[in-house]
C-alpha cells in the first residue's frame, strides 16, 4: 500500500517498536493528524476473546467525558407520551410504524444512532436486516432499548459511544477529535479503557487486552502499552 508525503512524514515521528504510554501515544496522534479536516482519533483494541462464544461478548456503552466532537443524529420509536419526551429531550427525529417503510423502501438512513421503548421493539424488529448490518439496531446492554427516552438521548448527544468486538475480536471506537486539547483526548480514552476493562468476559481465560493502537483517520497507528490496563 503506497502512502502520501504527509503520512510518511508523519510516520517518522513514531518508532514502531516502542509501546508507547497513553499519554504519549495520544499526544502523537494528535501530533500525525495532519488532514486538512478534522480528523477523529480512534482507539483499536484487540482482545483475547473469541467472540463466536456468546459468554465472551464484549459489548456495552460508555459516555465519553468530553463527547465525540460529533454532532449525532438520533431517531427514537415511541408512541403515547414518550414521544413528547423524545422531542424535548432534544431527538432529531421520532415515530412509530409509519417510519418503517421510509427507511425499508427509501432507503432513509439519516440517522446515527437509533432508540427504542420496549413495546416498540416489535415493531424496530422488522427493520432488521436494514438496521442490523449497519450496527444500528437498539439494545438493551447499549441502553438504547429503555423507558427513560430523556436520559438515552441526553447521553447520546454528551458523547455515548457505543462499543463491541467484531468479527477479528477488535474493538474500534473513537475517542474524539484531533482538535481535542491532549487532556480531553486523555480523559476520553481512559473512560473508554475502564469500561472495556470492566467488561472483561468472566468465562476468559488468558490475556484479555492483546494490543491497542491508537490512530488519527488518515494518520499512521501508534502502539500503546497496554501493561497499566
Amino acid at each position: 500500500m503506497k502512502h502520501g508525503k504527509k503520512y510518511n512524514e508523519a510516520a517518522k515521528l513514531i518508532d514502531r517498536a516502542t509501546l508507547y504510554e497513553p499519554a504519549e501515544a495520544i499526544a502523537l496522534a494528535k501530533k500525525t493528524a495532519t488532514a486538512k479536516f478534522d480528523e477523529t482519533i480512534e482507539a483499536h483494541i484487540r482482545t483475547g476473546c473469541d467472540g463466536r462464544h456468546a459468554e465472551q461478548q464484549i459489548r456495552g456503552a460508555v459516555v465519553l467525558p468530553n463527547g465525540t466532537g460529533k454532532t449525532v443524529k438520533v431517531l427514537v420509536f415511541a408512541k403515547g407520551d414518550k414521544v413528547a419526551e423524545a422531542e424535548a429531550a432534544g431527538a432529531d427525529f421520532v415515530g412509530g410504524d409509519e417510519l418503517i417503510p421510509k427507511i425499508q423502501n427509501d432507503g432513509w438512513l439519516d440517522f446515527d444512532v437509533v432508540v427504542a421503548t420496549p413495546d416498540m421493539m416489535g415493531v424496530v424488529g422488522r427493520l432488521g436486516k436494514v438496521l442490523g448490518p449497519k450496527g444500528l439496531m437498539p439494545n438493551p446492554k447499549a441502553g438504547t432499548v429503555t423507558m427513560d427516552v430523556t436520559k438515552a438521548v441526553n447521553d447520546i448527544k454528551a458523547g455515548k459511544i457505543e462499543y463491541r468486538l467484531d468479527k477479528t475480536n477488535i474493538v474500534h471506537v473513537p475517542v474524539g477529535k484531533a482538535s481535542f486539547t491532549e487532556e480531553q483526548l486523555n480523559e476520553n480514552f481512559n473512560a473508554l479503557m475502564d469500561a472495556i476493562v470492566k467488561a472483561k468476559p468472566s468465562a476468559l481465560k488468558g490475556q484479555y487486552l492483546r494490543s491497542i493502537t491508537l490512530t488519527s483517520t488518515m494518520g499512521p497507528g501508534v502502539k500503546v502499552s497496554v501493561a497499566k490496563f
